[in-house]
């Protein structure tokens, strides 16, 4: 078969979707399904004695010590549960520092005496299992040799059901330790977190006068993808193992219009979408927006605000539920920060903010926020966090796949800078400057005719180009990459809020022993803000001024991942996670010595792919076209023909191709050159040496491409992956 037959039979399968082919799925009203494969706690209520669903309660709920005596009772009704919905089996469901989840499932179904069987299901089963810890990532915590590990069961996120075409497993959210005890996982970190910042949060309310019996961040992810019909995908090697296109030039036609950002969905588009949604619904997660993003074939999804450690849960379970559900509309869900180079990247903008059980938002700035003292505690708490540990937050977001994405005039700017709006950036300024008298009002918007109504207006604008952005009640940390877990992201929210919240309490409380509330704290808040204000950016983040002015500020400017990672072993930071006790030294060493490795390793993986490109599909087809080309210009001088037009292109074709056998080689020198030493250095060479070396091949590949014949190119271009729907 031709090159030509294998591309249009390619756009053919593309075209052929109907919404018969997946006519089986029905749409459902949200109140009919939402949270039907979820035992919430309401579902929970009414199958526990009350003296057992009280004890439980108090643990989810308020945070205390699980009574190991409930967990039987608890099990017993979640297994009756998942059988009566047809479960057969159960996991332990989990997230190891692979950055997605694992699982291993064991059958409800235990052989008698009788030679029959029975469904059993303990609270031993359900507290602890033990998976091979070996295989996983330990970063140094523990040797090839010594497998054992434990999972155990974390009551405060839900138990679920999935469900495939031929049967359910229950799902138990766990947390994942080795055997001595230290963090393999995101969770158990996110959950220690969550305590140390309630710890402090309850301490700092005490102090205006509030009694509230649990403060927690809520989350909010939005989650932005792509989709390409499947077609494209199978014949891209470099979708297949790196998820992102290698080479490919750019076409004619990318997000030039802005025609897409917000346009109408496409028909397959959002029956996929609709499906997608209805089983997010299923497993209790709360999904409210949809659109298309910027780019052609780029999409995103949005759910409303959870406590963080069901938010990364249930952030984990989206991205699973979107890949799954595509495959049955005939696309690839493509959740790589960078898919297609010269086209906007994707994110995951995390929407973080603190509140109280009682359902009170901490960060909510009110009608007049130059009177909302404790309004004004909360935010510059967050404010304090985000400057003293810049470098944790630009850590939490690196990986090789955001290094293309961040800076890129699509996504925020590597510099962590906060942009707070017009009417807190004048709080702030009176308050540096002496006194606080008011508020810039945030008023009425008129749109020039009576036909239209008069808007309510914010007291500010919002600032895309801000990592991390006030917008409104919440920080709006943009800088997160898509394809990636928002557990650490979190972690570092929270123990850097904690640490702060702790410090302006340490101080308000020595200033209220000679002066009152008010006072004091306006002295604390001056303090902290003379210092933290330097993080404080409301302009253009993409500007070449930016960078200079960062600069003089002492703010860091950390551009790749190979630049922020060294720095997570730093004193500072090893201080902070041991003094809240989120994690302990050798778990932050060991999560350098993983990502580190990650990062040299997916690089590794592109690096040879795009080798295999160049050298398997993409010479062998130029080399066939030249040959034509060179026929053709025999052919046309032995005819006496003038033939300078077959005679440039066969020249512009070679050279390239030349050039391409130049910077194959050069690949080959490079690596055969690298140091190797520890994974720092291993980073810092890739970095350096590497990815150089293979953007000097997708030059040539992507220059090939552009005067090669259509019919001899053996890849899906871009035209054809973002276009066709």
């Amino acid at each position: 078969m031709s090159q030509t037959t294998r591309r249009y039979d390619t756009l053919a399968a593309a075209r052929s979707w109907s919404p018969a082919i997946n006519g089986e799925f029905k749409q459902k009203h949200i109140t009919e399904v939402f949270g039907e494969y979820t035992l919430t706690l309401d579902g929970l209520k009414e199958r526990l004695p009350k003296l057992v669903w009280s004890e439980l309660k108090n643990t989810i709920e308020d945070g205390q010590i699980l009574d190991p005596t409930v967990a039987d009772a608890v099990a017993l009704a979640m297994k009756e549960w998942a059988t009566e919905l047809g479960a057969s089996h159960y996991t332990h469901w989990f997230q190891p520092l692979t950055g997605a989840t694992a699982e291993k499932h064991d059958s409800f179904i235990t052989p008698n005496q009788g030679g029959g069987a029975v469904a059993e299901f303990s609270g031993k089963d359900l507290i602890q299992g033990e998976p091979d810890a070996s295989s996983f990532p330990s970063g140094g915590l523990r040797p090839t040799f010594e497998a054992r590990g434990y999972t155990a069961w974390d009551p405060t996120s839900p138990v679920f059901l999935i469900e495939n075409q031929n049967g359910k497993y229950l799902c138990i959210p766990t947390a994942f330790a080795s055997w001595t005890g230290e963090a393999l996982d995101h969770k158990t970190p996110l959950l220690r977190s969550v305590e140390s910042l309630d710890k402090q949060a309850k301490r700092a309310l005490a102090l205006f006068g509030i009694d509230s019996k649990r403060v927690s961040s809520t989350v909010g992810c939005e989650q932005e993808y792509f989709l390409i019909d499947q077609e494209f995908f199978y014949r891209r090697p470099d979708l297949m193992t790196s998820g992102r296109t290698l080479v490919g030039s750019k076409p004619p036609r990318g997000q030039e219009l802005d025609d897409h950002y917000f346009g109408s969905i496409p028909d397959r588009v959002l029956s996929y979408m609709l499906e997608a949604e209805q089983e997010l619904y299923r497993l209790g997660i709360p999904v409210k927006t949809r659109h298309n993003e910027v780019a052609p074939g780029q999409f995103e999804i949005a759910p409303m605000f959870e406590n963080c450690n069901i938010a990364a849960d249930h952030q984990q379970l989206m991205m699973i539920v979107l890949k799954k559900i595509a495959k049955k509309y005939g696309f690839e869900c493509l959740l790589h920060e960078k898919p297609f180079d010269g086209l906007n990247g994707s994110g995951k903008h995390l929407n973080y903010s603190l509140s109280t059980k009682e359902g009170m938002n901490l960060l909510e700035p009110g009608e007049s926020p130059h009177e909302n003292m404790q309004f004004l505690f909360f935010f510059s708490a967050v404010l304090r966090a985000a400057y003293k540990h810049q470098d944790l937050l630009r850590i939490a977001i690196a990986h090789a796949g955001n290094d293309h994405r961040l800076g890129a005039n699509e996504a925020p700017p590597a510099i962590i800078s906060a942009y707070i709006g017009e009417q807190l950036e004048d709080i702030i300024m009176q308050l540096l400057n002496g006194g606080l008298k008011n508020s810039i009002k945030s008023g009425l918007l008129g749109l020039g005719t009576p036909v239209l109504p008069t808007l309510p207006k914010h007291a500010g604008d919002r600032n895309r180009t801000s990592p991390f952005a006030f917008t409104g009640n919440k920080f709006e940390f943009r800088a997160v990459g898509s394809s990636q877990s928002v557990s650490f992201p979190i972690v570092v929210l929270n123990t850097a809020v904690a640490e702060a919240i702790d410090d302006l309490c340490t101080s308000l409380e020595k200033k209220m022993k000679t002066k009152d509330l008010e006072v004091s704290l306006k002295e604390v808040l001056v303090d902290t803000l003379k210092e933290t204000h330097k993080i404080v950016f409301n302009g253009d983040g993409y500007s070449d001024d930016w960078q200079v002015e960062a600069k003089k500020r002492g703010l860091l400017n950390l551009k790749t991942t190979a630049d922020a990672l060294p720095l997570l072993t730093s004193k500072k930071n090893i201080d902070l996670f041991e003094k809240y006790k989120v994690l302990n030294s050798r778990e932050v060493h060991s999560r350098l010595e993983i990502w580190a490795e990650q990062y040299v390793t997916n690089l590794n993986i592109e690096v040879d792919t795009t080798e295999a490109i160049a050298r398997t599909m993409v010479y062998p087809a130029a080399i066939r076209y030249i040959t034509e080309l060179a026929s053709a210009v025999k052919e046309t001088k032995d005819l006496g023909l003038k033939n300078s037009g077959s005679v440039n292109m066969l020249n512009t074709v070679n050279n390239a191709l030349n050039d391409l056998g130049k910077a194959l080689d050069n690949l080959t020198k490079v690596q055969g050159a690298l140091k190797g030493g520890d994974v720092l250095e291993q980073c810092k060479e890739y970095k350096e040496k590497v990815i150089p070396a293979m953007t000097e091949i997708r030059d040539c590949v992507d220059l090939l491409e552009r005067f090669t014949a259509d019919d001899y190119w053996p890849l899906p271009i871009y035209r054809e992956m973002l276009f066709v729907k």
